[in-house]
């Protein structure tokens, strides 16, 4: 739940790597908290390992008073000092009963001791896994980041290419190319018929002078000569 929520607010943000680094520092600050909760863990154990251990310590030493006022005992009532004797076996019974209470809250500790010992195996082991996802984390961060700026870096490329490709400066020289060639047909459209006019120029002249041998030839008919020899002798 905890990825797919993650998964969510990346998808939502505005700047992911705002996101990323926000995750990285709430990360942080909650191995911090779980050092802190650790160390207070550790702490008490280690409390409880050492009443432990003064239990244990008391109970051999109220056994090794035991034993001493015993044998003194034993040694009083060998010489005949019965009364002595007997009180030193008190004593030793009291530095018994001394033994088996520091004994017994010896053992009753052990339990709690054990179970808190495998608390503390599991919270160390849980607490280096969060260092390691942190680690994985950050380096993942750094990866996205860095893949975040090369596509933004590919993107601006190929905006610049599609803007190249709007201006593209051959396309602008293959319409002025254009522009010149209708130029050019224009001109060669101006001689064709600058030709033409000339031509037909031509043809008025020598429709001219066809005119002027027609009106030649019908005066020699009238004057009853030759139309033929007329035009030839230019009369």
């Amino acid at each position: 739940m905890a990825k797919a929520n993650i998964n969510a607010l990346l998808d939502a943000a505005e700047d992911p790597a705002m996101m990323l680094d926000q995750m990285v520092r709430d990360y942080t600050n909650n191995i911090a908290e779980a050092e802190s909760a650790i160390a207070q863990t550790i702490g008490n154990l280690r409390l409880l390992e050492q009443d432990h251990a003064e239990d244990v310590a008391n109970a051999q030493d109220w056994g090794g008073k035991a034993l001493a006022a015993s044998r003194k005992g034993d040694e009083l009532r060998a010489a005949g000092n019965t009364a002595d004797a007997d009180k030193f076996d008190n004593l030793a019974k009291v530095a018994l009963g001394r033994q088996l209470s520091a004994e017994k809250e010896a053992k009753s500790a052990e339990p709690t001791i054990a179970s808190q010992t495998e608390v503390v195996d599991k919270l160390k082991k849980g607490l280096d896994g969060m260092r390691g996802k942190l680690s994985e984390l950050s380096s993942k961060r750094d990866e996205l980041i860095a893949r975040a700026k090369t596509a933004d870096a590919q993107q601006q490329v190929m905006d610049a290419m599609k803007s190249i490709d709007m201006l593209d400066p051959t396309s602008e020289i293959h319409r002025f190319e254009e522009k010149i060639r209708r130029e050019e047909a224009k001109v060669l459209g101006q001689q064709e018929l600058a030709a033409s006019s000339l031509d037909a120029q031509f043809e008025q002249l020598a429709d001219s002078d066809k005119d002027v041998e027609v009106d030649a030839r019908l005066a020699a008919l009238k004057a009853g000569g030759d139309p033929q020899r007329a035009v030839t002798s230019g009369e």
